[in-house]
């Protein structure tokens, strides 16, 4: 009586032999076609650069695309002004505007209350002789809008004629900081400085707390560090070394 052939006794767990008596090769087994790996988020797509990602040029992240500056650095290739330097730079330009209007309004008010004060204090029978309403309330009201006209007089011409020549005022020229236009090909002109002063004085008269959140807005502007008044005349503020 014929026997029937015999097969090798597979190996346990392994696969069913094949007919023939040859085994398949272990391990996996791939269908179809493999999938390639899939770039990340910031891979250079085919012939381009990388793509630049909210954190490059930091360590252990793509570097910046070409023609990007690093993280604080400007178009210029100077590093953008501190907050703090910005800050000591206004404080110290507020007092050499106060200065400046001190040298008018001190004089003024020595001339209104000596021109004043005598006909408000001269009596007849015990009663004033002069209106202190006509003499008096209505003169100081009109020196006063004298004095903000020459202080607003003064702030344009500290801050917009005097400024734009350098990019400095004395405060900025103090702190090492000077202002400058984003665009890299471009300089600073009178009407770029005139958008920055008109909207910072119009903002702060409309919006009482303007100030504050203008100069605030830095601390978190990306990535060019920009107040309020610099975006609306397209300026920033660098760092210099003299």
């Amino acid at each position: 009586m014929t026997q029937p052939p015999s097969y090798p006794t597979p190996p346990a767990g392994g696969p069913r032999p094949a007919a023939g008596g040859f085994a398949p090769p272990a391990g996996p087994h791939p269908q179809g076609y493999a999938v390639p790996p899939q770039p990340g988020p910031y891979a250079a797509p085919p012939g381009g650069y990388p793509r630049p990602g909210p954190y490059a040029g930091m360590p252990g992240y793509p570097p910046p695309a070409p023609g990007m500056p690093p993280p604080g650095m400007s178009p210029r290739g100077l590093p953008l002004a501190s907050f703090g330097d910005r800050l000591l730079a206004v404080l110290i330009d507020g007092a050499v505007l106060i200065a400046a209007s001190m040298v008018f309004i001190v004089p003024a008010f020595i001339v209104f209350f000596r021109m004043v004060l005598p006909d408000l204090t001269t009596t007849a029978d015990g009663r004033a002789t002069s209106d202190p309403f006509t003499n008096f309330l209505i003169p100081m009201l009109v020196l006063q809008g004298v004095i903000f006209v020459v202080a607003f007089a003064l702030s344009y011409v500290y801050q917009v004629e005097m400024m734009f020549k350098t990019g400095q005022t004395i405060g900025k020229r103090v702190m090492r900081i000077q202002v400058v236009p984003l665009d890299p090909a471009a300089t600073l002109n009178r009407t770029a400085a005139a958008k920055r002063w008109a909207a910072y004085q119009i903002g702060g008269a409309v919006i009482p707390v303007f100030s504050y959140l203008d100069g605030l807005w830095q601390l978190w502007d990306k990535p060019w560090q920009q107040c309020l008044h610099d975006k609306f005349a397209g300026t920033i503020v660098v760092k210099v070394a003299g």
